[in-house]
């Protein structure tokens, strides 16, 4: 079977670009042929068996002419016949999309394409782009108008993928529907429920629905003994409370963050993963560690390991990975009730808080250490290994692609007996 993987990053990156990557080496594995196709690099070692479609510059001017005009995903057609040459030679058996937004990819010449050769499809949805009329999430401005058109202004038109000028909502939104829809063989992965619940409410619903949970290498992040107290200077006696983000921004709740230090015990530190250095200039002088993005798994697993909790007061979510790090690592999870966040924990993990409730944010953290790492930790690892093991969840999608050509051998086989 030949695979092909297309998304933004490959490898690297975040997590869509570690997934794709793990799917494939897998499938490999296997006994498969796998190649990815990816928009830009995010280091400066390609990985094997992979097309990069973008350069710096020109990734920039896509980025520019998106702003100007926010056609956003029916750009990019020197890129896009890059790709379709590509898919030509090598001819796929099936075609996993991920992320097809981010100025990389023309969707309409992509599913034109997809179309024409009946090429099956699985697609998964790592936030809500691919049934809006604009925004990847929607949220925090509380809109639905999705569901019916996006007609009217836009309330994200400022939010990721930005636009300075015009509004063309209602305009993406049909654009949309017309090239995403009419697929013969399109199957749509969703991490969590929370997102396969809109799926049903869009105009994707026709397509056959499936929720394959995002992993964690249980092999990086697990429970071991660790110098990061050393390297960063926390002493054996403070506690740690825990925060990672790949991005932090508005919608990963990063205003929460910064409010919270002043309200910790003396025997208490948060400590933050992923901060710019604009954000490590306005932090809290007390009670808070900022530390940059590291590209250092077993760094962060330490500090996993030595945090007493980990908080996730994200504003906008489908299933982050971060939850699962914690819990593989033995780390207890407050989280607000936000997209699916909230289905990576149960009562014996962590705790759920309404979302934007500081106070209750607070107190659940204080709960918790009070309980005691020792408490939650057999259980967070007992449902990361039972839930959340990448291997076994990335499986599950090699078992989808061969259910999926045996069913299309099956029906093959029907209609040249009519």
């Amino acid at each position: 079977m030949r695979i092909v993987q297309i998304n933004t990053v490959y490898k690297t990156g975040g997590s869509t670009g570690r997934i794709a990557y793990e799917i494939n080496q897998i499938a490999a594995e296997l006994g498969n042929e796998t190649y990815a196709i990816y928009g830009y690099e995010t280091s400066e070692m390609p990985a094997d068996n992979s097309l990069r479609l973008q350069g710096r510059i020109r990734r920039k001017w896509n980025i520019l002419k998106t702003r100007v005009w926010p056609h956003h995903g029916f750009y990019n057609v020197h890129e896009t016949k890059l790709l379709i040459k590509f898919l030509d030679n090598f001819s796929p058996d099936i075609i996993h999309l991920h992320n097809i937004h981010n100025s990389y990819i023309n969707v309409k010449m992509l599913f034109s394409y997809i179309k024409q050769h009946h090429i099956p499809v699985v697609w998964t949805l790592h936030d809500c782009w691919s049934f809006t009329g604009w925004c990847a999430y929607f949220d925090m401005a509380n809109c639905f108008k999705w569901m019916e058109g996006c007609h009217g202004i836009c309330p994200c038109k400022h939010d990721y993928p930005k636009t300075w000028f015009f509004n063309l909502g209602q305009q993406n939104w049909n654009d949309k529907r017309q090239v995403f829809t009419g697929c013969d063989n399109l199957t749509i992965v969703t991490p969590s429920k929370w997102l396969a619940d809109h799926v049903k409410n869009s105009f994707l619903k026709s397509y056959p629905i499936r929720v394959i949970n995002n992993g964690v290498d249980l092999s990086v992040f697990k429970q071991k003994s660790s110098n990061v107290r050393d390297k960063y200077g926390i002493t054996k006696n403070v506690k740690i409370v825990l925060a990672v983000m790949n991005n932090w921004e508005k919608r990963k709740g990063i205003s929460f963050l910064l409010e919270l230090p002043k309200h910790l015990k003396s025997d208490q530190i948060l400590v933050i993963v992923g901060l710019t250095d604009k954000q490590l200039k306005v932090l809290p002088n007390e009670h808070c560690l900022g530390i940059k993005r590291t590209e250092s798994v077993s760094d962060l697993a330490g500090l996993y390991n030595e945090a007493s909790v980990f908080i996730n007061p994200t504003l906008e979510d489908n299933f982050p990975t971060t939850n699962l790090e914690a819990l593989a690592c033995g780390t207890p999870v407050v989280t607000f009730d936000t997209g699916g966040s909230a289905e990576s924990i149960d009562a014996e993990t962590g705790v759920v808080v309404k979302k934007r409730d500081f106070e209750h944010l607070l107190s659940s953290i204080q709960f918790v250490i009070e309980k005691g790492k020792a408490y939650y930790a057999n259980s967070c690892i007992i449902r990361a290994r039972r839930l959340y093991d990448s291997y076994k969840q990335n499986l599950e999608y090699v078992k989808l692609y061969n259910e999926i050509i045996k069913n299309e051998a099956k029906n093959y086989d029907t209609h040249s007996l009519l």
